[in-house]
């Protein structure tokens, strides 16, 4: 890919597979209210979580690509599958920083256990890929060989119940019922649940009330939205590319219009502002 101009004025790009990476932005810019940001949701291609590898790579360099065109200073791979299917490729490819979500998530999973059982809810390609419970396991060892155990929970239906705006009532509760209950009798001492996909921190206040029923014992609930945006503000510090004066900025792209404004305002907690169709 070709190189990029980037000083402290650059944006930040973030991209996703469709508008769940809202989530990371809103993270991003309370964490960094003075970085200009760049979004592309990649929304005519959505879910990337059921398709191969390969693809999800292939998705993931064109929207990269796209976002280096707006002469980005880092890159956020806001997508969990895309962070799972594509990070080794994008980092050895990218001419600038580039952040996933997995070890983000991982670190604050870690943090965060008393036991060492660790849940991970994702789409079926973030559980397939397994990269949740490598990246655990390789900073547990780093730590010094903490004993984990990682059970992982594909959850296909709470995208859709995200993107529809029934995040806390009955049809929602029992999708969360019946995915949590079946992680339980997997995993009955887990004090951790890593929400593992862009959509899920809106369905958090089910989750925590139905795990809190389920287990009996505290559950904490971890997404990476809060530590990739803690992990870009340090890394951005590390090279001397923080904002020095700008109030931030959003630009929103997706390759797909359909319903943007009202799903895309439920993800970022406020009004988008102007969002822009493009082609890939």
């Amino acid at each position: 890919m070709s190189g990029t101009t980037r000083n402290a004025t650059s944006p930040i790009g973030i991209f996703d597979s469709g508008v769940g990476g809202l989530t990371v932005v809103r993270a991003v810019a309370d964490a960094l209210p003075s970085e200009r940001l760049v979004y592309l949701g990649d929304t005519a291609r959505v879910p990337y979580g059921s398709k191969s590898a390969d693809t999800v790579l292939r998705y993931s360099v064109l929207s990269t690509r796209f976002l280096l065109s707006h002469d980005v200073k880092m890159i956020l791979v806001a997508c969990n599958t895309a962070s799972a299917f594509a990070m080794s490729e994008l980092a050895a490819l990218l001419p600038v920083p580039v952040l996933g979500a997995i070890e983000p998530g991982a670190r604050a999973a870690l943090a965060a256990t008393k036991t060492g059982r660790i849940g991970v809810l994702g789409t079926l390609g973030t559980v397939r890929s397994a990269a949740y419970p490598r990246a655990l396991a390789r900073l547990a060892a780093e730590a010094g060989g903490l004993p984990i155990e990682i059970t992982a929970k594909a959850c296909p239906l709470l995208v859709p119940l995200a993107e529809e705006g029934w995040l806390d009532d009955p049809v929602a509760e029992a999708v969360a019922r019946r995915y949590l209950g079946e992680l339980h009798a997997e995993a009955p001492s887990l004090d951790v649940l890593v929400l593992g996909c862009t959509h899920y921190p809106l369905l958090r206040q089910v989750l925590t009330r139905v795990a809190a029923e389920i287990w009996s014992h505290p559950v904490t609930l971890v997404d990476s939205a809060g530590a990739m945006a803690a992990r870009a503000r340090l890394e951005l510090e590390r090279l001397e590319l923080l904002h020095p004066t700008a109030t931030g900025t959003l630009q929103t792209f997706v390759t797909d219009d359909a319903r943007i404004e009202e799903i895309g305002t439920r993800f970022l907690g406020r009004p988008l502002g102007t969002v822009t169709r493009v082609d890939l």
